[in-house]
């Protein structure tokens, strides 16, 4: 009779475990796809957190050149009358030693600009690019190549090689 106890409860046993594994594995299955599908929208998270961060950075670049540009842009008529002040012919002594002073506040302002990246725009011979230049005057002349700049009556300058602060008022030749 032991033997028959034993055997049945091998069997029962053996069909309680034949009726777990269909749950357990439809459980694992779903325990699975759900780590899947966690998975995925972790790695979805991950590459959203990559792209917001290079906009941001981009947002952020963009942003503080504006900013130099338009301070350098309202900064600029100052560094034109001082250059007309330097372009004016001094006789006194005392002039003499104003217009080093101005030199000095020149040189001072040329700095800033090219600590911020800016610099000026080389106009006079060069070709004429209406990217960069401003033509106001044409003058008809045989002698010099046609669309060149022939002066240049305004600076203009560029940010970092690529954005124009100001363009250059410039006299071409036709």
């Amino acid at each position: 009779m032991a033997e028959n106890v034993d055997s049945e409860e091998v069997v029962e046993e053996t069909t309680a475990e034949a009726e777990e594994t269909p749950v357990e594995t439809s459980e694992i299955e779903q325990l699975k796809e759900q780590l899947k599908e966690q998975n995925d929208k972790y790695l979805r998270l991950m590459a959203e957190y990559a792209n917001y961060q290079t906009r941001t950075q981009k947002e952020k670049a963009a942003r503080y050149a504006d900013a130099v540009i338009d301070t350098v842009e309202a900064l600029l008529p100052i560094g034109d009358n001082l250059e007309r002040a330097l372009a004016t012919e001094v006789s006194s002594e005392d002039a003499v030693k104003f217009k080093e002073g101005i030199e000095m506040v020149m040189k001072q302002f040329n700095d800033c600009l090219e600590k911020l990246e800016v610099t000026p725009i080389k106009a006079e011979g060069e070709q004429f690019d209406p990217n960069i230049h401003n033509a106001v005057m044409h003058i008809e002349d045989e002698s010099i190549d046609e669309n060149t700049v022939v002066e240049d009556l305004m600076k203009g300058y560029i940010y970092k090689g690529e954005r124009v602060v100001r363009h250059s008022m410039v006299k071409v030749a036709n």
